[in-house]
């Protein structure tokens, strides 16, 4: 392999890095800076766009208390998800990371199964199990615990139910490769020195799997918050996400700029939420968490 001199730039990697890159510009990049420019039309009253530079889409996103009061109920919705995640999800990833069982690849298999199956079936399913006639309201009449059904679909607590279903194994997965990857002797070394097993969890496991939580986390609260798909099925008129505002104004009253500076409004949050993340932790464990 030919040796590149002092002094000369090596190119090698940026061409290697080249198809990535287009693809990124491309299918990212330009639709992104495409999607602020339409941000700054206006839709007109006879349902044309009216290309120039206005600041009327986005003095309405940023004064309008409604868009504000939506956006916070999205990042509480999507930070409630996703604790409840970490809390879930940290004893079943520590139980595949530490079995001695031979059935740890069928565990991870079992894990990956609801990717097989469609978001929408997963979600829709739901209404089967907690709707009026759902299989839940089918046993508590059964074994004589309600005279009536309840309604227990529509509010903000089946909305998190079903992010919950959607959210868990991605944070499972990115505790478990953190769990996976902490070297076992550094647990028996805790114990040779009197540590209790709780006492070596708390000051060396626990510690140790913190980026897999928090990376976990990251792609917890990004995909609550940004999906629409949940909240639409799930949820009541009072339960809407933010998506669902931008999915409202471009598929059902049409208009595009409006909608356009939703998206960019959205994407400007959840992208300080990772610049934060990045500040502190790094993006290299989402990395692992997503190979």
């Amino acid at each position: 392999m030919a040796m590149v001199a002092e002094g000369e730039r090596d190119y090698r990697p940026w061409i290697l890095l080249s198809p990535s890159l287009t693809a990124i510009l491309l299918l990212l990049a330009i639709p992104t800076c495409f999607i602020l420019v339409y941000s700054f039309w206006l839709r007109t009253a006879v349902g044309d766009e009216q290309v120039g530079f206005y600041l009327n889409n986005w003095s309405l996103v940023l004064s309008d208390p409604f868009y504000r009061d939506i956006l916070l109920q999205t990042v509480k919705i999507a930070g409630i998800t996703t604790v409840l995640c970490a809390v879930m999800g940290y004893i079943p990833a520590y139980f595949i990371a530490t079995t001695r069982l031979k059935s740890k690849a069928l565990l991870l298999l079992m894990l990956m199964l609801p990717f097989w199956v469609s978001y929408i079936i997963r979600t829709m399913s739901w209404i089967n199990i907690l709707g009026v006639s759902g299989a839940v309201n089918f046993v508590l009449q059964g074994i004589g615990l309600t005279s009536e059904p309840i309604q227990m679909l529509y509010n903000e607590s089946t909305v998190i139910l079903g992010l919950l279903h959607f959210l868990l194994p991605f944070m499972i997965i990115n505790i478990y490769i953190s769990l996976d990857g902490i070297d076992r002797n550094l647990v028996d070394a805790a114990r040779s020195l009197g540590a209790r097993p709780f006492q070596a969890f708390r000051e060396v496991t626990f510690p140790l799997s913190l980026p897999g939580l928090a990376a976990g986390g990251l792609l917890c609260f990004v995909l609550g918050a940004g999906t629409y798909i949940t909240p639409l099925i799930l949820g009541g008129p009072r339960d809407a996400m933010f998506a669902n505002l931008i999915y409202e104004a471009i598929i059902i009253q049409l208009n595009w700029p409006l909608g356009a500076a939703l998206s960019i409004a959205l994407l400007i949050v959840l992208g300080s939420v990772v610049l934060l993340y990045n500040r502190f932790m790094g993006l290299g464990q989402i990395r692992k968490g997503l190979s």
